[in-house]
């Protein structure tokens, strides 16, 4: 007997929306598995055996993040097919922080009104971010809740684990004076700073349509085109560059921007002295003139360009910038570890 409630129907949950869904999203969460897989979707957990093929002291990493109020934005644009890979990304890039390997990942949809059809595309989103994670999705949760939620609206979180050999776990004590910051550039504002976006663009009012599907000549697109671009995920430039060089610390350039997670990877008696004259996506100017926002305050709000933020020893700088490149993505020196209290310089 298939389940089906009338009564619960009528308080605004249809249980039968939640099946189809999962129906339509398979797909997509086997485009994710790998062989430590061990159990389909649909029972009430995940199983996984990691492989510890060269590992002495395994050790796992968790993180834990969502999308925030860059949610808005898809909305608005109704698309929700990139988001997902927003919410893998902010999941997996803090885990590679201390050099793991993203094993699996899970994700929470709560919505106030569950289309089967719109969870569907917004889990191939988290599926695309796994794949290119090289992590299983290997679970989840959709939960539909009327009166919490507006109907059309949705919040989607994420949980990731990853591990890494103790004796490989990067922790920042190695960071000495003279040291070399490596950039590991951006795609745009990614998921962070979107409340402050939101407001500079009037994207809380009735215009907010209108205002997304202005188009500026610095971007070369409309607005909300560049402020959709969905989150980069370091996991092959990182893996590169640890395989190429030694990696004392990795920062991820989240909320905050550099003044808050650059100290993050600094052992005490440490500072970094940051060039601000690097490239970066016409979205950063553009948020600045349009908002008058002083240039600190963009600083430690937005990642500015640098998606990701590694220590390496000041010879290794080139090989190091080489490794990345040679894993897709941009790199370049960004700044300098001197003496200090953790602080951040930027000249």
């Amino acid at each position: 007997m298939k389940s089906y409630s009338d009564s619960y129907k009528s308080a605004g949950v249809d249980v039968t929306a939640g099946y189809k869904s999962v129906e339509l999203m398979k797909q997509h969460v086997k485009s994710t598995y790998n062989d430590g897989v061990l159990q389909d979707i649909g029972g009430f957990g995940g199983l996984f055996m990691p492989n510890l093929t060269g590992m002495s002291e395994p050790v796992l990493v968790s993180g834990t993040d969502g999308v925030g109020t860059k949610l808005k934005l898809a909305f608005l644009l109704d698309k929700h097919d990139t988001v997902g890979i927003d919410c893998v990304a902010m999941c997996v890039n803090d885990v590679l922080c201390c050099g793991a390997k993203p094993l699996f990942f899970l994700d929470y949809i709560a919505t106030g009104k569950l289309i089967p059809e719109k969870i569907a595309s917004i889990v191939s989103g988290v599926a695309e971010g796994c794949r290119q994670a090289g992590a299983v999705l290997i679970g989840g949760e959709t939960a539909e809740m009327p009166g919490f939620y507006p109907e059309d609206e949705y919040d989607l979180a994420g949980f990731t684990v990853g591990m890494v050999d103790k004796a490989k776990v990067i922790d920042g004590s190695k960071v000495a004076k003279g040291d070399v910051v490596i950039g590991i550039s951006s795609s745009g504002v990614h998921s962070n700073g979107f409340s402050l976006v939101r407001k500079v663009f009037d994207l809380n009012s009735d215009k907010a349509y209108d205002n997304l599907m202005t188009k500026y000549d610095e971007l070369g697109t409309t607005l909300g085109e560049a402020l959709i671009v969905p989150t980069k995920i370091y996991v092959k430039a990182i893996e590169a560059l640890t395989s190429a060089v030694e990696v004392k610390a990795i920062s991820h350039i989240t909320g905050g921007g550099f003044y808050e997670n650059l100290p993050r990877m600094l052992p005490d008696g440490a500072s970094v002295v940051c060039k601000k004259d690097f490239e970066r996506p016409a979205i950063f100017s553009v948020l600045q003139k349009v908002g008058n926002i002083p240039e600190r305050d963009m600083f430690n709000t937005f990642n500015m360009g640098v998606g990701m933020a590694c220590v390496v020893k000041a010879e290794d700088a080139d090989k190091a910038i080489e490794a990345i490149k040679s894993a897709g993505e941009n790199a370049f020196v960004l700044g300098e570890i001197i003496e200090g209290d953790k602080e951040v310089i930027i000249k």
